[in-house]
């Protein structure tokens, strides 16, 4: 803009080749579109497999399972997944210790690996030795157990120890906490009592 301005011939020379250089340039632009085609297309081919990539990733990664966690009324799903996700974690034993324990606690232990046992401790007589003779030949290995000596209930997945303050066939029905217990002698304590 400033060669066009000034009226000399330096500038009319600099305008000049400014002008030609655009030529230039858009020429070459021209020659080349298939090129810059291209290589836009493996940009985004990039970005997709990038993304790819990344969920791959996420999907391989074990959900870590938060220490601590308050579900409120009405949070059902979300209660019944994170549940799940426990359960799908087990690698040799999954313990669950619930008064209440019902076909629904049958309906989350089917997301459990193979050959990893799992011990259910209740006083309830909700489930029938049908119920649990069906289950096993499907999904094998589950034993129950009947105690009245516990008033919360607990998950035991391998040997990490958790409180939860519903029972599984209620979660999210009201307010309830679950925390994860670090100090493995109160899991060494639970076990002993099973």
């Amino acid at each position: 803009m400033l060669a066009t301005i000034l009226k000399s011939k330096v500038a009319t020379i600099v305008s000049i080749k400014i002008m030609d250089t655009f030529v230039a340039m858009r020429k070459f632009i021209n020659e080349n579109r298939d090129i810059f085609r291209k290589i836009n297309n493996i940009e985004i081919k990039m970005l997709e497999h990038d993304s790819k990539i990344d969920e791959l990733f996420d999907a391989l990664e074990p959900k870590k399972v938060e220490s601590q966690k308050i579900f409120f009324n009405g949070e059902i799903y979300d209660s019944y997944s994170l549940i799940i996700e426990l359960i799908k974690q087990a690698i040799k034993r999954i313990i669950i210790i619930d008064n209440y324990i019902d076909k629904s606690v049958l309906d989350m232990l089917v997301n459990k690996k193979n050959n990893v046992d799992v011990i259910l401790v209740t006083s309830s007589r909700y489930l029938t030795k049908l119920d649990i003779n069906k289950f096993n030949k499907q999904y094998p290995n589950l034993t129950i157990k009947y105690s009245n000596i516990f008033h919360d209930r607990f998950i035991i997945i391998d040997d990490t120890l958790y409180h939860i303050g519903a029972s599984l066939k209620d979660l999210g029905k009201k307010c309830f906490g679950i925390t994860k217990i670090e100090d493995k002698k109160y899991l060494n304590l639970i076990l002993s009592s099973i």
